[in-house]
């Protein structure tokens, strides 16, 4: 390491815990992420995407037969 670096005030292990718990990283193409201004926005999209797909998979109801 060069001499500039200075990890004295540093935490060991600091973000370990989150770690466990499990990530996911998705990396947006440029042209999508200009359209959300931080991981909110785009968990709040997807959010949304998924209630729409939920009521579109539901099973249609069969009509009577006339």
């Amino acid at each position: 390491m060069r001499p500039e670096y200075d990890f004295s005030g540093g935490v060991r292990g600091k973000y370990a815990a989150d770690f466990r718990k499990g990530t996911n990283v998705v990396v947006l193409e440029p042209e999508i992420a200009k359209f959300f201004s931080d991981s909110a926005a785009v968990n709040d999209a997807l959010r949304a995407l998924v209630e729409i797909a939920k009521r579109s998979n539901k099973p249609k109801r069969r009509q009577k037969a006339s």
